[in-house]
């Protein structure tokens, strides 16, 4: 059996890039686009990008909703994406909170960001090409789990997703320096 292909992986915070972040999102009728969101992740697929998301979910530790619904909303977002032409390639996200239910959820407190656990769990299970793969996030943390990773992170700050992942697969992280804030 051949070794996997390396590629490069784009690595997508959810609420806040993928959708807008109304809190605790655990249902489908929450879920408003990002403009651009579906044309990015087909952009990405295109390149040969992995693509990832990677999402805090402390509703769950807060008992507001169950793992079972993030499971069942991150499947019907791929479907919806898939409508659209767009590939994830696989979804992690942390029910770890240090301040509810910390004991339940001990095994995951590596995953929560600012922790790279996520990313470094994908990076076991799928070829990853660290050195050219990026992560888009919409806060300080997300910025600061793709570092001890090996991963450049990415502000997103509002506008067309397109736009920024087509900026970033087009400069592969050549003159845009890790943390810079894009978008508006």
């Amino acid at each position: 059996m051949a070794d996997p292909e390396f590629r490069p992986a784009a690595f997508l915070d959810r609420d806040g890039v993928l959708n807008r972040d109304v809190g605790y999102a655990h249902r489908n009728d929450q879920i408003e686009w990002i403009p651009g969101a579906a044309a990015a992740i087909r952009r990405l697929n295109a390149a040969g990008y992995l693509v990832f998301v990677v999402t805090n979910q402390s509703g769950v530790a807060r008992g507001l909703y169950g793992t079972a619904d993030v499971e069942r909303l991150h499947r019907w977002m791929a479907e919806r994406l898939a409508e659209q032409g767009a590939r994830v390639d696989d979804w992690r996200y942390c029910p770890y909170h240090p301040d509810h239910r910390p004991d339940r959820f001990a095994a995951f407190a590596g995953w929560r960001k600012p922790a790279p656990g996520m990313l470094l769990d994908l990076m076991r299970h799928w070829p990853v090409k660290a050195d050219r793969s990026f992560l888009i996030g919409d806060q300080e943390t997300d910025m600061q789990a793709g570092a001890p990773a090996g991963i450049a992170g990415h502000r997103y700050g509002g506008g067309d997703l397109e736009t920024l992942v087509a900026r970033l697969i087009g400069t592969t992280g050549a003159g845009i320096s890790n943390g810079e804030e894009m978008g508006r």
